[in-house]
């Protein structure tokens, strides 16, 4: 993780074009063979830091009152993740924002981006599956992967639209309220699969 952490620090101050492969190995302190051992690419180095905050928001999920339906257990991870202060600092949405635009506007790093999401979709599935049919031992239905993706995407587009914007990551225009609102508009979305 500390490699991925100097790599968005350096991201963040300096670009990504500015900065290299070799200069993110300096700043973690490892040899420029030991970053390549671990990532193919410098895009690559950030990945574990999206991969975390896309964790952080499927086990919240997972740990939401197993009573909850599915849309309010949604609405409850995205309460405990996406406010500033719930296991991330305000300043690290920040960095979280420049991220996101740079996932925007650098194919390599919006691939490193997509990929994350789509990893982040599977776990969510498998999340869905225990909420929705306790002690299934089967992989996710494809309507499970289904509603794993919508889910997903409600809250992926929050933040993406968040990061275009200078508004604020708390408030009626920041990544939660947004996600809440995109998860509010799928009121009519079939959480279970019907026979």
């Amino acid at each position: 993780m500390e490699i991925a952490r100097a790599a968005a620090g350096l991201f963040v101050a300096r670009g990504l074009k500015a900065t290299r492969a070799e200069d993110i190995a300096q700043a973690a302190g490892i040899a420029p063979r030991t970053f390549y051992r671990y990532f193919a690419t410098k895009e690559e180095a950030v990945a574990p830091l999206y991969a975390a905050g896309a964790q952080r928001w499927a086990e919240a999920v997972r740990a939401a009152p197993p009573e909850l339906p599915v849309p309010e257990a949604l609405a409850h991870a995205v309460r405990h993740t996406l406010v500033p202060g719930r296991g991330v600092s305000a300043a690290s949405w920040e960095w979280v924002r420049t991220l996101i635009r740079l996932a925007a506007t650098s194919p390599a790093l919006g691939k490193v981006w997509a990929e994350v999401c789509h990893e982040s979709e599977g776990t969510l599935a498998e999340i869905l599956r225990a909420r929705l049919s306790p002690g299934a031992t089967s992989a996710p239905t494809p309507h499970e992967r289904f509603t794993a993706a919508v889910a997903g995407a409600a809250v992926r587009v929050a933040v993406e639209s968040w990061a275009t914007t200078h508004a604020p990551a708390t408030g009626p225009e920041g990544p939660a309220e947004l996600a809440l609102h995109n998860l509010r508009a799928l009121r009519t979305f079939t959480w279970l699969e019907e026979g």
